[in-house]
């Protein structure tokens, strides 16, 4: 392993931290090394607040004092999982405060794709002088902002299929009733993965039958939008889903468009015609970045279909039914396993 490969392993779990908090934004990590030492890190803050490389740079100020700090930068090589932005948002471009710094040279994962960046942080440091080194770690990088890359160059959110499956292949029992098959580890875990993303998606079926929450209570941080396909406004209001006032519940149908604070109803033409691809850009337009679809098997073989999904965790419980609706099929083998408990977790990347 190289000296650049150990400190860009430390910049993509420092990005890591901030899972679930920047969205729209992508999740970066930075590392500062004077000397072969670290003497600050940063990762990307709650969306509108600093980025990896401000916080990093706040933290060698606050360590060794603000006029050690700027000569120990002088001659500090700065990590960064992603090419610092070059544009005024939020916040101002990193790119500047890092020639401002005087700094020597930075080593960057991978290169951002968003319109005001592009290539153009990279060119800043470079026409001011700073050595710039691209690609180290590159694919990890980009796996680590796979949401952020996927709404930037599909216009659509990064999809997460989950659902939990018997030993012998089954989904859900034929007679419509609820019948619990992973456990309380793979549970908690769902909610973890809640906490990380924009949204999570069911239909009109599983609203009726399950009556869910779709929050993550069993787990910190924030809840997601929940999204529900409701055609004809099936699911009456008393459902928990219109209990919870927190975050947004978004219900596409083909009756009517209505706002009402956290509630908001979308209607699509042609309801039917496409119906995975609308949904999946009228949430694009909400700055959803990613969502999870725990829908029955009518959705997740909608969106399956369709060939809009780009992950899928499938637990596997370590139980036999003999019968019921079969899970659905994705068509290739899982590149990961894992055990959860009793459970295996199969992790597939479209």
């Amino acid at each position: 392993m190289t000296e650049n490969q150990k400190f860009m392993i430390r910049c993509i779990a420092l990005a890591q931290l901030g899972a679930g908090t920047t969205s729209p934004n992508p999740m970066v990590g930075a590392v500062i090394v004077w000397k072969d030492k670290i003497i600050g890190e940063g990762y990307t803050s709650p969306y509108g607040g600093a980025h990896a490389e401000v916080n990093a740079v706040n933290a060698v100020k606050l360590t060794y004092g603000e006029e050690t700090a700027l000569d120990m930068l002088k001659g500090s090589t700065v990590y960064v999982s992603l090419e610092p932005c070059a544009h005024y948002g939020k916040t101002p471009p990193c790119a500047d405060m890092l020639i401002d710094l005087g700094v020597p040279k930075v080593v960057i994962g991978c290169a951002d794709p968003f319109a005001k960046v592009n290539g153009l942080g990279i060119q800043k440091l470079r026409e001011a002088g700073i050595a710039v080194e691209v690609g180290v770690m590159e694919a990890e990088c980009r796996f680590v902002n796979r949401r952020f890359f996927t709404r930037i160059k599909e216009n659509r959110p990064y999809v997460i299929l989950k659902w939990a499956e018997t030993k012998d292949g089954f989904f859900a029992p034929e007679d419509g009733s609820q019948r619990w098959i992973s456990n309380k580890v793979s549970k908690q875990l769902t909610h973890k993965w809640r906490s990380e993303e924009d949204a999570i998606l069911i239909g009109t079926a599983t609203a009726l039958i399950d009556d869910p929450m779709l929050d993550n209570r069993l787990w910190s941080g924030k809840s997601p939008k929940r999204v529900l396909i409701d055609k004809k406004l099936a699911v009456p209001t008393t459902n928990r889903l219109f209990e919870n006032s927190q975050t947004d519940l978004i219900v596409f149908n083909e009756e009517k468009t209505e706002w009402d604070g956290h509630l908001k109803y979308i209607a699509l033409e042609n309801f039917d015609l496409y119906l995975p691809q609308n949904i999946l850009y009228q949430l694009y337009l909400m700055d959803v970045q990613s969502v999870i679809i725990e829908g029955g098997t009518k959705t997740l073989d909608m969106f399956i279909s369709a060939g809009l999904w780009d992950e899928a965790r499938v637990f596997v419980g370590d139980v036999t039914w003999g019968s019921g609706i079969p899970a659905p099929a994705l068509g290739k083998s899982p590149q990961v396993e894992k055990q959860v408990a009793t459970d295996v977790l199969r992790l597939y990347y479209r």
